[in-house]
């Protein structure tokens, strides 16, 4: 079953500037949805449907194809049917390609999770249904205004208060998903035909972005869903934190004296994590390729094993995980480069900087909100001594 999802995104819009490639989270909007929808489980193709070169850019750089749209669909009035519609019909005649079900996803919706996605085209497909939308409960009260400028209820009677257990359920269509049959998407030219049936998303996924202080909340919500998305992707039992040095104790830049000294910029913040880690018993060391004193000089100001030099890092980190008794699999390891690959491959959860090569980001389990030498450290120390506290709470 081909399932295609379809990304629209404009490049204009007059509410937010340049709205789709602002950043949230540290990526530009779109980002995040192209980055769900690769991790759904029933999508197996992802198009973003644009008028815009630079949107087209980022799209690519994070996995998903492009559509270009002609102009008389990307203005303001132009419909989002109109450019799925379009994408579906230049598919179907540049390479003879129709998918069984269209997904739309809206970019201006990036708490949608990966689950959110495969739960609409499940709900689709459990219901026997011919189209599908994303929802949230709804409780609030509806009211309007009269011909005579008296306030009424729309959704219920204002002479009565009934609690929320006492009413009919009700639900708020979130923006954020919808899922069609494409035969019949094609004959009806809407996103509601035939048989429709509900997915309910929570509440916490259904923001959408319309106005500047929806980017402002909508920060402060996607970081807590991607801190307790890294939380879970550490190994139950964290028995060790190994790391490698530059790139990732360092934003991988170095300073040189005209006598060839060289000196390195280091976050504290860092050193306050490895501090508190180490009293939480969790022993940690430092590989590096390169032997460097400068290395040497911060490992030994912070207290930590390190060992430099090394021709095979994944060896040295196996016997030194033999030697403490610790599991592979109860191991993290930070890295951010093509060298840190034999280590990333072995342990229980590799983690890379933000800013680190893109052949270690698509290797890794978490990838870090921080870039190195400005808090990455930090970042995953607080994320480990978390999931501690949770178990030991528990």
């Amino acid at each position: 079953m081909k399932t295609l999802a379809i990304i629209p995104a404009r490049g204009g819009s007059k509410g937010i500037p340049r709205k789709n490639l602002r950043l949230l989270a540290g990526k530009p909007l779109i980002t995040h949805t192209i980055e769900h929808a690769r991790q759904a489980r029933s999508i197996d193709r992802i198009l973003v449907s644009t008028d815009d070169p630079a949107i087209a850019s980022v799209s690519q750089q994070y996995g998903a194809e492009v559509v270009f749209r002609p102009p008389e669909i990307s203005g303001d009035t132009a419909s989002s049917e109109a450019a799925l519609l379009h994408t579906l019909e230049h598919l179907k005649t540049t390479e003879g390609y129709e998918p069984y079900l269209v997904v739309f996803l809206q970019c201006t919706s990036p708490l949608t999770s990966p689950e959110d996605i495969d739960g609409t085209v499940q709900a689709l497909l459990e219901g026997n249904a011919d189209s599908a939308l994303a929802v949230t409960p709804f409780h609030s009260f509806l009211w309007q205004q009269d011909k005579k400028g008296s306030a009424t209820g729309i959704n219920h009677d204002k002479s009565t208060r009934p609690l929320r257990q006492e009413r009919e359920p009700q639900y708020l269509e979130t923006g954020a998903v919808y899922v069609m049959r494409t035969q019949g998407f094609l004959k009806a030219k809407h996103r509601f035909f035939g048989k429709t049936v509900m997915y309910v998303m929570p509440r916490e996924h259904s923001w959408e972005i319309d106005d500047p202080i929806d980017l402002t909340i909508t920060e402060v919500l996607l970081r807590k869903q991607q801190e307790e998305a890294r939380i879970v992707l550490l190994p139950e039992t964290v028995a060790a934190l190994v790391l490698d040095f530059d790139g990732v104790f360092t934003d991988n830049s170095v300073l040189v004296s005209q006598d060839g000294r060289e000196a390195i910029a280091c976050s504290r913040s860092d050193g306050m994590g490895l501090a508190k880690l180490k009293k939480a018993g969790i022993p940690v060391i430092v590989l590096s390729a390169e032997e460097n004193p400068v290395v040497s000089a911060r490992c030994r100001k912070l207290g930590l094993e390190c060992l430099q030099g090394l021709q095979d890092k994944r060896a040295a980190m196996l016997e030194w995980l033999e030697r403490q008794g610790i599991n592979p699999g109860n191991a993290v390891y930070v890295g951010n480069d093509v060298n840190d690959l034999p280590c990333v491959e072995l342990v229980g959860c590799s983690v890379a900087v933000s800013d680190a090569h893109p052949d270690i980001l698509s290797a890794v389990r978490i990838v870090l909100a921080k870039p190195g030498g400005h808090g990455a450290i930090r970042e995953i120390c607080d994320l480990i001594l978390t999931k501690m506290g949770r178990q030991q709470n528990a």
